[in-house]
């Protein structure tokens, strides 16, 4: 069998990041975390057998506490949101059927504050799919469009930060889900930003990195099917997986991922929103420590508050501009009054609840 030297394995990686496409399509997928400790065996034979079939995308198994319902790449912002939210009912009752019920949290039992603790292993967020860009330096570019996605991402974290409970008591983090990763430093190459991340990850199940084991001797070395499971298991914020994968927000009460995919998609494939988007991340662009308060503190930081107040605004004038429906624009203005124009991220309402029972 062919094994992968570290020279071969980020050739072959850097060619598959990112396929050039003008944006329009927009695909987004929901977590569901399950209320027991680990998937019933007949649920779990049951998703790696069948990947059931919704009736627009599918339901997957991401760990043994989350299964996900994913949309498939829709032409534009809001089929996207219809064919996912007439999805997302159809999988409950295949969920119920084996006696496990859907929580409500974006996170139980993971803590920050631990080594090694997988993000996935026990929490839920809500992850949009855009196209990579053109193979151009302008807004609709590709490398304008990484940059600009890890800008945004630290502002999109706090803004839908809501996983703040472990074991139902505070954290001291708004986001345990987020807090439990980095957001890596982008430069202006996507591909070898992409490559790096990937050789540099540890390997599932061991104590080495990729690059590690291509290291390792001629007969031990991975292979191309090894680098592909190892790519399933390499979950950065952002990503590129032929297309940018945009993963920096917890899971929403209610239909709250509308709002998720709205934003996040006029942020990024509108021109005029994405230059107001970039022009409001840049003071952010050199301030230490960036992730982790956006994590810890959400929109309670000034500098974040400022930049998402910015950003929202923007969303949602692209979104009128686009003709996006009423009832997503009007969505976006809620949680904007509710949340970002009063400093305050999902994740608040859910410590006030639990002071308030202490």
């Amino acid at each position: 069998m062919f094994t992968l030297t570290e020279r071969a394995a980020r050739l072959l990686v850097a060619d598959t990041a990112l396929a050039p496409a003008r944006p329009g399509f927009v695909g987004a997928a929901v977590d569901l975390l399950i209320s027991e400790p680990g998937l019933p065996v007949s649920l779990s034979a049951s998703l790696a057998a069948e990947r059931p079939r919704l009736r627009h995308g599918f339901l997957t198994a991401r760990s043994p506490r989350v299964v996900v319902v994913s949309g498939p790449p829709s032409p534009g912002i809001d089929a996207a949101i219809t064919r996912l939210a007439d999805d997302l009912p159809r999988a409950l009752p295949l969920i119920a059927g084996h006696r496990v019920a859907v929580l409500e949290e974006a996170s139980d039992d993971a803590d920050p504050a631990r080594t090694g603790v997988p993000f996935t292993a026990a929490t839920a967020g809500v992850r949009v799919g855009l196209e990579a860009g053109l193979d151009e330096d302008g807004m609709l570019g590709l490398r304008r469009r990484w940059t600009l996605a890890h800008a945004l991402a630290p502002v999109l974290a706090a803004a839908f930060a809501n996983s703040p409970l472990r074991n139902g008591r505070p954290t001291g983090w708004r986001s345990n889900r987020q807090a439990l990763r980095t957001l890596p430093r982008c430069t202006a190459d996507p591909r070898a930003d992409w490559s790096n991340q990937v050789l540099g990850a540890r390997v599932a199940g061991t104590s080495r990195t990729f690059r590690e084991w291509t290291g390792a001797g001629p007969g031990a070395r991975p292979s191309v099917p090894d680098l592909t499971r190892h790519l399933e298991t390499v979950r950065p914020p952002i990503a590129a997986r032929r297309h940018l994968e945009i993963d920096v927000a917890d899971r929403q009460p209610g239909s709250g991922w509308q709002v998720v995919v709205a934003v996040t998609a006029a942020l990024l494939d509108e021109p005029r929103a994405a230059v107001q988007a970039l022009t409001a991340t840049e003071p952010l662009r050199t301030t230490p420590g960036l992730w982790a308060r956006a994590t810890r503190d959400a929109l309670t930081d000034p500098a974040l508050a400022t930049a998402a107040r910015a950003c929202f605004v923007a969303a949602y004038e692209s979104l009128t501009r686009q003709g996006v429906s009423r009832g997503v624009r009007d969505s976006v203005a809620a949680f904007t009054e509710r949340y970002v124009l009063r400093g305050r991220c999902p994740a608040d309402d859910v410590l006030d609840r639990a002071r308030a029972t202490s």
